[in-house]
């Protein structure tokens, strides 16, 4: 396949579930399009994944054709035993069923290769694609390998991690198929330009000549984020603008917190429900950010530079947001609240930055050397690689 003049290039794509598993297969999908095009061949793409999902929107919105099969996903117990439970065993029973779907699908669309990049509903797709004896890359976004891609690195072509680390975590066999590619970052979010933040976003009481705090929870916001920089705010704005995205379940009662605030404090708070197309002029504008620190937002962090302070969700499959503050932390990359979380401990984080720029900056310069910008354009090399074994 080396001449791609006019030839066409068939990928199917798995993974899905949540933003982490998704985002990153789209913008490979669109990088792999744009090169595969550009060389005059055509690509045509079938994302496989779960009916009624994040994933089935994400396709249907970018204009890609998507078919579902059945999803089997296993809630995680501490205690073995208690995974054998009704749900569970009513679910694994799906996988099979899955498996025989996917491979259906694939047998009917040929594809030259297949990317799979987490989730439960990578399991049935990358199985399937196995009895077919097609190309199989694997992506892993997080810096500990996920259960999905733990059960479907043995029959990949290719292993992709985001982490050099991670390689580590691989069966043996495995190891000499890693390839560390990074998580690919949506090229937009490094394209931001931070005058036009403002404007955007309709933040007219900005100070310029104060450094920008940057507080997000993720699309839904986060409670913890939330109430512990509200209450953080009165001494927050005395040296920061704060930009502040919520989640819309949270709006109402935060703004009726802060009414009671000096006005002229009140003028450099700007609270919003959501960020959306403006997000890249905001990153641009942000001198700290404080944030959850999943896969997708450390990629973003780390891919432009950004001095940040981490606040884990406990919750995470396998601990596995502190884990990646953590590591941050360790290398001079970021601050994290690994411990108990409040207002008093979040100033103890936040105010070094503010108050010491050259400190800010080696933080942002550490995120920035952790970071892998052509993450998306990597991983086509090794999609790229694997549909001419």
């Amino acid at each position: 396949m080396h001449n791609s003049q006019a030839q066409e290039l068939r990928l199917v794509v798995t993974g899905g579930g949540t933003g982490g598993h998704t985002y990153p297969a789209l913008t490979a999908v669109n990088a792999l399009r744009s090169r595969w095009e550009e060389g005059g061949g055509t690509l045509k793409v079938l994302w496989v994944g779960a009916a009624d999902s994040l994933e089935q929107r994400v396709a249907a919105a970018n204009g890609i054709e998507f078919a579902s099969v059945a999803v089997g996903k296993v809630r995680r117990a501490a205690n073995p035993l208690k995974m054998l439970n009704g749900e569970n065993m009513r679910d694994m029973a799906n996988v099979p069923r899955g498996v025989s779907q996917a491979r259906r699908i694939i047998k009917r669309f040929a594809p030259n290769a297949v990317l799979a990049t987490g989730g439960y509903v990578a399991v049935p797709v990358g199985l399937g694609t196995a009895v077919c004896r097609r190309p199989l890359v694997v992506h892993e976004q997080t810096v500990r390998l996920g259960l999905a891609n733990k059960v479907l690195a043995r029959f990949a072509t290719s292993v992709a991690v985001s982490s050099p680390s991670t390689t580590e975590l691989l069966p043996d066999g495995v190891r000499d198929r890693a390839v560390v590619t990074g998580n690919p970052v949506r090229p937009e979010v490094l394209t931001g330009d931070a005058a036009k933040a403002a404007v955007g976003l309709g933040f007219e009481g900005l100070d310029p000549e104060l450094p920008t705090v940057y507080v997000t929870g993720g699309a839904q916001g986060s409670v913890q984020i939330n109430e512990t920089v509200r209450d953080l705010l009165p001494w927050l704005l005395t040296r920061a603008n704060v930009v502040h995205q919520c989640g819309a379940a949270n709006e109402e009662a935060l703004r009726e917190a802060t009414r009671g605030l000096d006005p002229e404090l009140l003028g450099r708070y700007h609270l919003t429900a959501f960020v959306g197309p403006e997000l890249p002029d905001v990153l641009a504008l942000a001198d700290v950010v404080v944030s959850r620190s999943g896969a997708g937002t450390i990629a973003e962090l780390t891919a432009l530079g950004k001095a940040a302070v981490f606040v884990p969700l406990a919750t995470s499959a396998g601990d596995e947001q502190r884990h990646n503050a953590r590591h941050l932390q360790d290398s001079g990359a970021a601050v994290a609240l690994l411990e108990e979380v409040d207002a008093q401990r979040l100033r103890e984080a936040v105010e070094p930055l503010l108050d010491d720029p050259e400190r800010r900056e080696r933080i942002a310069d550490q995120a920035r050397q952790a970071g892998r910008p052509d993450a998306a354009e990597r991983l086509v090399d090794v999609v790229m690689s694997a549909v001419r074994t």
